[in-house]
């Protein structure tokens, strides 16, 4: 099968990556414009796509794992891993680091409106980076003992573990390879960023409006959670289900008490 079909044949057999696919894309490009938007994907894409490759080669940075490769034909490959499952490490960032930001900035009043200040140091700080990367290794929490589970929903049985982890069947060394790539990635993505900025352009259009442009990623956040949420008790995984709202709960607590303060 050509990759132009196989392409499409991965459209319609993972319908669900690519609605979250393409709200990141509307709403990245509405924030942060085009360049910024396609140079976010592309570092992000790569980094993901090498630490997976080199994982299930030499066990870094996610751990010791594998690919089946039991859907080859009926979706896109790249080497050894599936096109969709690196490419879902784009969305996931960018939702990760638009709630780390509406977490971290300042609240600003205008009138009666509630709103957010954009603060060009703030955004670009470590402490964002890194509660980014936190974030996206804590969906991850949620996601990613699930998908061990495909076989018993649409996934299918795409990966394994030669070895069952300790937390559901997932090893830690999966969540801390998250962090990693959310790390690199994001640093990759600053350093490239600071060469597409005029400082004082940044800081007056870059995330004006501020409020509305963030909330689309923390949406897209919540409803990537939501979704595997929703499939974990689905499955059957009561236990798995509620530990997985459990362990979000405080942020969404944190979120709360920021905007209503």
């Amino acid at each position: 099968m050509s990759t132009l079909l196989l392409l499409i044949s991965t459209i319609l057999y993972r319908p669900y990556v690519f609605i979250f696919l393409f709200i990141f894309l509307a709403v990245a490009t509405y924030t942060m414009g085009w360049k910024r938007t396609v140079v976010f994907t592309l570092i992000t894409w790569v980094v993901a796509f090498w630490a997976e490759w080199a994982s299930t080669r030499f066990g870094i940075p996610f751990g010791d794992y594998y690919y089946t490769e039991n859907t080859r034909s009926m979706e896109l490959f790249i080497s050894n891993i599936p096109f969709m499952d690196s490419l879902s490490f784009t969305f996931l960032l960018y939702a990760s680091n638009s709630l780390a930001l509406c977490l971290l900035l300042p609240i600003t009043k205008i009138g009666d409106i509630t709103a957010l200040a954009d603060d060009l140091d703030q955004r670009n700080s470590i402490y964002a980076i890194l509660l980014s990367a936190f974030l996206f290794a804590w969906v991850d929490v949620v996601i990613d003992p699930l998908a061990v589970r495909g076989d018993r929903w649409s996934l299918g049985k795409i990966f394994a573990y030669p070895h069952d982890g300790i937390y559901f069947g997932v090893p830690i060394s999966n969540f801390l390879g998250w962090g990693a790539v959310g790390l690199v990635s994001l640093i990759l993505f600053k350093g490239a960023d600071h060469l597409l900025t005029d400082r004082i352009e940044e800081a007056t259009r870059y995330l004006r409006n501020s409020w509305p442009k963030i909330l689309g990623g923390v949406m897209l956040y919540y409803s990537v959670l939501a979704f595997n949420l929703v499939m974990t008790f689905v499955i059957g995984e009561q236990l798995l289900g509620t530990t997985g709202i459990f362990i979000h709960l405080p942020i969404v607590v944190l979120l709360f008490l920021k905007f209503l303060a």
